[in-house]
């Protein structure tokens, strides 16, 4: 029975190596996101109307919302797994081809029950871009339908969604394999953000229906890019679990991560207002730490706290580069209640998880098929 990379090989005059198809390393994270990892962030100021001096203490305000109806309604999470399947030569060079399954999925809060809301799975794999030489359009569509069309007649119950194409042709002490895998994860946003886009068309986001993604909303976005549109994440937090601590700078623009170290429990920093020079062409948004357990519990000072993210989309805020505090206070007491109950045990990263985000991640890690089935495809 031919496999997907048969089928390739023959469609795009290439030779297959039929190398050792394995998964690659998940915490790699060189190949994560396609950007300078050196590039500065750069900090514009301090970012809300009614900044606190140091830390806001919000134990207060989290008790008064405890019995409120919720705000924080949508949880988004996306997830992938990449493998190295093969290298195919083309000309006199070898290349590696990487698969990935990609899920990501959405999830409402009702009665006080997590229900699925939407839910994306895809095969997607990524090739060199020598693999079009001619750079013809429609290249790559066409061959997944001619893949596609392969499977089918050998019943074979699996179907490519799309073909990445990587670049060869620079910074040639980049690794091909990491150029792959970035293409995988990039697609893998766009999921999301197609997600996103689908729950305010439905008009499902709104003051009273938050949506909480798991991670950094720092997309990838370029200039002209017209994939991402900023006014969808008016109702749109980011939420991460892990961050750098050293990217942590004070409202002053110094690098300051004792700030978030020392937090007091069930509370937050000061808001700052960043961007990145080729990242969201150019949006702005606000960032905050909010400690959501007390250090002494935990192995490490910034275990318990997390990363919280918004994108500056209203008129007022696009203007004055500040968020009303009133919001942030409002965001942050939230997702202080969602702190209960804890996932510890089933989750190494117990400390930093709102309960919603953990199930979340589970509904979409559980559609992912077994490694053995998937390589087999191969």
């Amino acid at each position: 029975m031919k496999t997907i990379l048969e089928f390739l090989s023959a469609l795009t005059a290439g030779k297959s190596y039929r190398t050792s198809k394995f998964e690659l390393d998940p915490e790699n994270s060189s190949a994560l996101i396609e950007y300078d990892a050196s590039e500065e962030i750069l900090l514009k100021h301090a970012g809300e109307t009614n900044p606190p001096k140091k830390y806001a203490l919000l134990a207060a305000q989290a008790k008064q919302f405890s019995a409120a109806p919720q705000i924080l309604n949508y949880f988004l999470d996306g997830s992938r797994r990449v493998y190295k399947v093969d290298d195919i030569a083309y000309g006199k060079m070898i290349y590696p081809i990487v698969a990935g399954q990609v899920v990501a999925g959405c999830c409402r809060r009702v009665d006080k029950k997590l229900h699925a809301e939407k839910f994306s799975a895809e095969v997607v794999l990524a090739v060199p871009d020598v693999t079009n030489p001619d750079e013809r359009k429609g290249f790559f569509p066409s061959l997944v339908t001619k893949i596609n069309d392969r499977l089918a007649e050998k019943n074979l119950p699996v179907r490519l969604a799309k073909i990445l194409s990587y670049k060869t042709n620079h910074n040639p002490a980049e690794k091909f394999e990491d150029r792959a895998v970035a293409k995988i994860m990039e697609h893998m946003h766009d999921t999301e953000k197609n997600l996103v886009a689908e729950l305010v068309r439905r008009g499902k986001l709104d003051q009273k229906n938050y949506l909480v993604k798991d991670g950094s909303l720092e997309y990838r976005v370029l200039k002209g890019d017209k994939k991402f549109n900023a006014k969808n994440y008016n109702f749109v937090i980011g939420v991460s679990k892990k961050f750098n601590p050293v990217l942590a700078k004070d409202t002053a623009g110094k690098i300051n991560p004792s700030l978030v170290a020392e937090l007091p429990p069930l509370s937050r920093t000061p808001v700052t207002i960043f961007e990145r020079e080729n990242f969201h062409g150019g949006i702005k948004f606000a960032v905050w730490y909010l400690r959501l357990r007390d250090k002494k519990f935990s192995d490490s000072p910034f275990d318990g706290v997390v990363k919280v993210e918004k994108i500056l989309v209203t008129d007022a805020e696009i203007r004055t580069e500040k968020i009303d505090s009133d919001e942030v206070n409002l965001l942050s007491a939230y997702l202080l209640n969602e702190r209960n109950p804890v996932c510890y045990g089933e989750d190494s990263r117990w400390a930093n998880h709102i309960y919603p985000i953990f199930l979340t991640e589970r509904f979409v890690k559980s559609r992912f098929i077994s490694t053995e089935t998937f390589l087999n495809l191969f």
